[in-house]
């Protein structure tokens, strides 16, 4: 069974920095598709960012140009280095996989941007 552990995330002040970041464990054959996604409180989940294999990766309006999604250092890593946050950021980020043809999520760790 394949695990996602999501860390790196706080509280921080408008345009602050943070980075999240996910790593896949148990029997992992092939990863070809890696995203962060967010929910904020009342709204709906939505995705922030993607990554897949060949390495092009595709960010939401709303995160571009301040956010970056990376492969990891470790096997089947990912890693999203959000700069200039805002306040409209706050939210739940749960790091999403594509592993041996199945969609995997992690728990989630919190975002909160505020002063």
């Amino acid at each position: 069974q394949v695990q996602l552990v999501e860390s790196g995330g706080g509280l921080v002040q408008p345009g602050g920095s943070l980075r999240l970041s996910c790593a896949a464990s148990g029997q992992i054959f092939q990863t070809n598709f890696m995203a962060w996604d967010r929910q904020a409180s009342g709204k709906q989940r939505e995705m922030v960012a993607t990554l897949i294999s060949t390495g092009t990766t595709h960010y939401s309006d709303s995160v571009k140009g301040r956010f970056t999604i990376s492969r990891g250092s470790g096997r089947s890593t990912v890693v999203l280095q959000m700069n200039n946050l805002k306040p409209e950021d706050t939210a739940v980020y749960y790091c999403r996989m594509h592993i041996n043809g199945q969609d995997n999520w992690g728990q989630g760790t919190p975002v909160t941007v505020s002063s």
